[in-house]
């Protein structure tokens, strides 16, 4: 299994976990929620029947129990008669006037009856519950009541306690996670660095003993010496760019035409022959390039669709001016290979995934970085279908206005 796979896997894992945390909190917080629910409702009933012994005795004594048993029930409720009329509330706002007050609106100073703020207590109540039904002197009544304020703060705790946590959870990992890239990255820097240190040694013996040869065999005009040179010129180009790695690039205006030209000129001899490279478009559209790193892009890229190929195809570069925003180069890469499944699109060019038994899937993620990072654009697959082939897109910005001149 791939780095990438796995760290996929152990984030399906945390996600089942944080779901059955949730879970279990949310069923938890239910089960207490019924309990106190069937809690208000015996409230409510006690309540009801105080009502019904404070009209059918004469016992003060009694009377002045029922009354604070009565008077303990803090469960919101109303009565109304059995034409819909209300009679009776307890537990509502207070400054919208107790009903049973005749005469309150009058009184200078106190708050006026609001009967459309009963009433909507009402259906409220009407939603929630069932009602409890009472006979008071030979007349039936109704009694609704609604949770009282703490059964309705612990039916919103758990959100908010789930909330609180997913927020604490989403900035540990946010923290965790630029830590830990930023550890990588002075890896990377490190290893890449000491890379190029260790390549300049061969480098340099290796120019050395190609002008010998081409001194003591005569060789100076021989193409074979010309193509060595280039091999030792690419990878001098290499070290250079393990070098930068970094540190930001220095940005020249090139024509994206000429240096895709002259890289796939020196890629395409050192492929299978049955591969044939085509390039069109505008050679007058300049980029500002690192023509070292933007190099390494396109060999990730031409590298990729050459594994994809088997047996003969072929590669084709387009470059052209986006039609919309004309401040940007569109170059597609396209391939007659094997092709991406649509869920891999955005995989592609994470770390560590490949398709290859021998790879180590940096190719891309490297691509990634330095086109965005590097070069103010963006690479993605345009698209691609299975057995018949991928168009990758590069967007760079371009630089110059004048089409007629260009910058090799």
């Amino acid at each position: 299994m791939n780095p990438y796979q796995q760290k996929k896997r152990w984030k399906y894992i945390l996600v089942t976990f944080a779901i059955i945390i949730a879970s279990g909190s949310l069923l938890y917080t239910n089960h207490l929620v019924k309990n106190i629910s069937k809690s208000e409702r015996t409230r409510a009933q006690i309540w009801a029947m105080s009502m019904r012994q404070m009209t059918s005795s004469d016992d003060n004594d009694f009377l002045q129990y029922v009354t604070a048993v009565r008077d303990s029930t803090l469960v919101p409720a109303i009565v109304v008669d059995e034409k819909g009329n209300i009679k009776y509330v307890r537990g509502l706002d207070s400054t919208k006037t107790n009903i049973n007050i005749p005469g309150n609106d009058k009184v200078k100073g106190a708050a006026k009856y609001d009967p459309e703020y009963f009433q909507k207590e009402l259906v409220y109540m009407k939603k929630q519950h069932e009602p409890i039904e009472l006979t008071m002197l030979n007349t039936r009544y109704m009694v609704y009541y609604k949770d009282s304020a703490l059964l309705q703060e612990l039916r919103i705790f758990p959100y908010v306690q789930l909330s609180v946590i997913a927020i604490f959870l989403l900035v540990a990992y946010t923290a965790f996670n630029s830590s830990r890239k930023s550890e990588q990255n002075q890896v990377w820097v490190g290893l890449a660095k000491e890379t190029a240190h260790q390549l300049g040694t061969p480098i340099s013996s290796l120019m050395a003993w190609l002008e010998l040869i081409k001194e003591k065999f005569k060789a100076e005009k021989d193409p074979l010496m010309a193509e060595m040179e280039n091999d030792i010129k690419r990878l001098e180009i290499i070290a250079d760019r393990f070098s930068k790695i970094g540190s930001k690039p220095k940005l020249e205006e090139h024509s994206v035409y000429y240096v895709i030209k002259d890289f796939v000129d020196y890629f395409s001899v050192r492929v299978s022959s049955n591969i044939n490279f085509e390039i069109t478009g505008n050679p007058y559209l300049q980029a500002g390039l690192n023509v070292p790193l933007f190099d390494w892009v396109l060999e990730n890229l031409l590298k990729n669709a050459v594994n994809a190929i088997e047996g003969k195809g072929k590669i084709k570069v387009e470059i052209s001016q986006n039609k919309t925003k004309k401040n940007q180069i569109l170059i597609d890469i396209t391939d007659t290979g094997k092709g991406i499944p649509r869920s891999k699109f955005d995989t592609v060019f994470q770390p560590g995934y490949t398709t290859r038994k021998r790879g180590w899937g940096l190719g891309l993620s490297l691509t990634k970085r330095i086109v965005k990072n590097y070069h103010n654009g963006d690479v993605f697959v345009r698209d691609s279908e299975v057995g018949k082939g991928t168009t990758f897109r590069i967007i760079l910005k371009k630089t110059n206005n004048d089409k007629q001149t260009t910058t090799r």
